[in-house]
């Protein structure tokens, strides 16, 4: 009711229907990614792509700016372009072999790339280092390189993620998507009610970025 009275408000004000549908949409757009964040982000690809080229230029004329390179392997990593990603990182990791991250990020690629056994590898070097690095992500992209292959090496690395108390919903609403595919109903309930939990536990400031996370938990958990 609320949003037809806003829609023949700006109706009258704006003197056309559509441009007040438009109006509305827009302002339905601001706010869910103001509160929730369901929705892609628009603007954030344009700005990812603006600073990559950024980048590119800067590695022209300063071929070896470490901080550059694995400022544009992490864009392509959110990307999904693993091929790019990787070639950075490799020429990134003789100056930062001591970074957990960077031997987990290292190692996703080659995951991804389909050198299984290299990637695991690097994956599980960096996890040595830091168990926790990047909330545990590490330990689901294990999971998923092995869950067609070896279904019960991919259920290992999942229960490792259970055992660390990561303090990220996404990696438990990922976790529960993970036992889902495998047709463990309830293993995957429990890993959606994981992250609400964490969800509930988190700081404020915290809750806006994993907000999407535990709405999408809570719904999967309740359609079963």
């Amino acid at each position: 009711m609320g949003k037809f009275i806003l829609f023949v408000l700006l109706w009258r004000l704006l003197g056309n229907p559509f441009i007040a549908i438009v109006v509305i949409l827009v302002i339905g757009y601001f706010l869910e990614r103001r509160f929730i964040g369901l929705i892609p982000s628009i603007g954030k690809p344009f700005k990812r792509n603006r600073r990559l080229s950024v980048l590119r230029r800067e590695l022209e004329s300063r071929p070896h700016d470490t901080r550059s390179k694995l400022e544009a392997a992490r864009l392509y990593l959110e990307k999904k372009r693993f091929k790019e990603a990787h070639d950075y990182l490799e020429q990134v990791l003789p100056v930062m072999d001591d970074s957990a991250e960077v031997l987990a990020e290292l190692g996703w690629t080659k995951l991804k790339l389909g050198q299984l056994k290299e990637g695991e590898a690097l994956v599980q070097q960096g996890l040595e280092r830091n168990p926790r690095v990047r909330y545990g992500e590490p330990y689901l992209w294990l999971s998923e390189a092995y869950l067609q292959r070896e279904p019960a090496k991919a259920l290992s690395y999942l229960e490792e993620l259970r055992q660390l108390n990561s303090s990220s919903a996404e990696a438990f609403y990922r976790m529960g998507e993970l036992y889902r595919s495998m047709g463990r109903k309830d293993e995957a309930k429990e890993a959606y009610s994981e992250a609400l939990r964490i969800y509930r536990s988190l700081p404020k400031y915290k809750r806006k970025s994993e907000r999407k996370w535990a709405l999408l938990a809570r719904l999967k958990r309740n359609a079963g």
